[in-house]
């Protein structure tokens, strides 16, 4: 969003009209305003109304650029008119309540025509209270009754990449599981390859994943690594124009897994080392290319490469690099330092404020550290 969206001209026109803030939820000092403000996902987008300081409206994820003015001239009507059913919703879907958001949008969404303006935006905020909520046959029943209406839209779009993952979450032995994957896997590809569609490059990569994912649960190596081959082409295709180091390196994440799924981790190391020589204070390319060096067994690299990255990290994310630190060390066999990672990883996270502390992250710590043989007895 910083690199493409956010730069665009057309946006000096909002300058009266809103006051921009960037809240970086990786920073213990912005833990306070992170209450009012849930982000459990990357990127989140608020606006506020300045008078009752609550939340008018949220996004989850990327916009195009139409996208984010018709999500502001929304925010806009209803600061002026804070009153409604999908304005209850929204502002429930504000506060991270994520059940009683769906459950307010399923009640607001019959009064909504396919051409009202807020239309597509509330369905892509429902699927997302949905699917943070477990509710993966409500997410295929709401993309039945969505896409006939949304049509061939960038949120058409999105709900069928949606519709897809709700499957894939289905227990195996769910009745109509194969069905379900089969027609939104169908349709999700269908979407993917209409051109005349506007999608982000990052969107498109998204999609890509997904559809790995279904052939992942499919057990076909063979069309995993179809896709994976396509996904790669396309994100080598996006760098390439480019035109800054930041536009470049957004991709750089999605090129190393397609890379690593591919069985080729060195192809990444030429963009992330650019990277890192490009953005010197940006701790994702090391940590990256910590990653690919684990991937191709070399370990003092990777050790090396997670010293940079943890130097620069900061919050939760400094996590990650604790865990390729662990991977390094157990690939040379020392079996000790490995052990010795894992219990520095937790005793970091449970120095962080109670906002940034992963459960899921401790408890993959603490599995991995535990698997490790204790260090030998000394002495008598």
């Amino acid at each position: 969003m910083r690199a493409f969206v956010l730069t665009d001209a057309s946006l000096t026109s909002r300058a009266g009209q809103f006051v921009w803030l960037a809240l970086d939820n990786e920073n213990s000092k912005n833990q306070a305003a992170l209450k009012k403000l849930p982000t459990d996902a990357l990127p989140t987008f608020y606006v506020v109304n300045p008078e009752s300081v609550t939340v008018v409206r949220r996004w989850v994820g990327g916009m195009t650029v139409p996208q984010l003015h018709a999500f502001l001239d929304d925010a806009r009507v209803a600061v002026a008119a804070p009153d409604g059913p999908l304005a209850r919703a929204d502002r429930l879907y504000g506060t991270g309540d994520y059940a009683a958001a769906a459950e307010a949008y399923q009640a607001a969404m019959p009064a909504l025509a396919p051409g009202d303006g807020s239309y597509a935006r509330a369905v892509e905020s429902l699927m997302y209270a949905l699917s943070a909520t477990d509710q993966s046959r409500a997410s295929l029943a709401l993309a039945e009754t969505a896409l006939p209406r949304l049509g061939r839209t960038t949120s058409g779009a999105s709900i069928a990449g949606s519709a897809l993952g709700a499957a894939l979450a289905l227990p195996d032995t769910a009745e109509g599981r194969a069905g379900w994957i089969t027609r939104y896997e169908a349709m999700t590809r269908d979407y993917l390859a209409d051109s005349t569609i506007l999608m982000s490059d990052d969107d498109r990569s998204g999609t890509y994943g997904v559809l790995l994912d279904a052939r992942s649960d499919a057990h076909d190596s063979t069309g995993a690594h179809t896709v994976a081959e396509q996904w790669a082409a396309f994100l080598e295709g996006a760098a390439a124009r480019a035109k800054t180091p930041d536009e470049r390196a957004v991709f750089d994440p999605h090129r190393l897994s397609a890379y690593l799924e591919l069985g080729q981790p060195g192809k990444a190391l030429p963009m992330l080392e650019a990277s890192e020589k490009a953005l010197p204070n940006d701790y994702n390319p090391p940590a990256r290319l910590a990653i690919a060096y684990n991937a191709l067994g070399r370990w003092d690299d990777a050790l090396a490469a997670t010293d940079r990255a943890l130097a620069k990290a900061y919050g939760p994310r400094k996590l990650r690099s604790y865990l390729a630190r662990a991977d390094a060390f157990k690939g040379r066999g020392d079996v000790a330092s490995a052990r010795r990672t894992y219990e520095e990883a937790v005793s970091y996270l449970n120095a962080l404020p109670e906002g940034q502390r992963s459960r899921s992250m401790l408890a993959t710590l603490t599995k991995r550290r535990d698997a490790l043989a204790s260090p030998p007895a000394t002495g008598h």
